[in-house]
């Protein structure tokens, strides 16, 4: 048989509570139970009972009460002054949590794929600034895949990706949608075409493509799945603005965000080339690690994707 342990009765069972400590060095200091708990904010009779509720925790008295004022017993004159190092102490962590959460509160690290990085997060951050001059923000923007990998590696405190789902190791919030739609330059042949085109021949034509890793690559495989796909990529570039200078001096058709070629379609520097029965619609996303929830200018720039 084990032998029985002795039960440990937990530190914060055994002292008493801040609030008792800062009462007992009022009363030190003022000689007065009444002008200690007027200094705290709380009534005479709240402050005798915080008084006999520490002396019947700790077993010893503390303060003797007569008609000329309070007084510490000898006993009460060393939990006094023990009472001052733990509240000294306690100040200490106080200012250093401050100095961590103005340091924090300071700086913010935002990584975002290409797309909302350039289309949608200036919009955000102009907004953000606005509530909170004195921060300073950093932009790293990328594909989907490399978003991930800062948010893990702790390089960044808020993320967006456009995708099919959270990456892994990451949480999430869907802040919005996009579309993806077909684009070329006008005169090339499916620039002039009378009818959609087929699932299978997008899946057939080479395209400009976006580099593996990106949200919009991972959308327009998945649709092609079992239609013919994954895409063919006839050049593959790391950027959105590089894909549509491409695809406008005619150098081939590609599949883009509906909110990266809005100002080209108008301008009829693009032609929009209708697909039949193809889903290329995709959520846009704010993600952080798991079990850590943006806080301070993260939360605040988060709040702002959803008003």
């Amino acid at each position: 048989m084990s032998e029985d342990r002795p039960i440990t009765v937990p530190l914060a069972h055994r002292v008493p509570d801040l609030g008792a400590l800062e009462l007992l060095l009022a009363v030190a200091r003022l000689g007065s139970l009444g002008r200690a708990a007027r200094e705290l904010g709380i009534s005479q009779p709240a402050a005798s009972g915080r008084i006999r509720s520490m002396e019947r925790l700790l077993g010893v008295a503390l303060v003797e009460r007569s008609p000329r004022g309070s007084r510490l017993t000898d006993a009460g004159v060393l939990v006094t002054d023990w009472a001052r190092r733990v509240v000294e102490a306690a100040e200490a962590l106080d200012a250093g949590a401050q100095a961590l959460r103005t340091r924090r509160d300071s700086r913010l690290r935002v990584a975002a794929s290409m797309t909302i990085a350039e289309y949608l997060l200036p919009g955000w951050l102009v907004a953000l600034r606005m509530e909170r001059p004195g921060t300073a923000v950093s932009l790293y923007a990328g594909n989907s895949a490399a978003v991930a990998a800062r948010l893990l590696s702790g390089e960044a405190d808020l993320g967006f990706v456009e995708g099919l789902e959270v990456p892994a190791g990451l949480d999430g919030a869907v802040i919005g949608h996009d579309r993806l739609v077909v684009v070329t330059a006008p005169g090339r042949p499916w620039s002039r075409r009378r009818k959609p085109l087929e699932a299978e021949e997008l899946a057939a034509a080479p395209l400009i493509l976006r580099e593996r890793g990106s949200g919009t690559r991972q959308v327009l495989d998945a649709a092609l799945a079992g239609r013919g796909g994954p895409a063919r990529p006839l050049l593959e570039l790391a950027s959105t603005t590089a894909v549509k200078a491409a695809v406008v001096s005619g150098a081939g058709p590609s599949v883009l965000s509906e909110l990266a070629v809005g100002e080209e379609l108008a301008a009829r520097r693009l032609v929009e080339v209708p697909v039949a029965g193809l889903r290329l619609r995709r959520d846009l996303r704010a993600v952080w690690p798991l079990g850590h929830r943006p806080v301070g200018p993260a939360r605040e720039l988060l709040a702002l994707t959803r008003g």
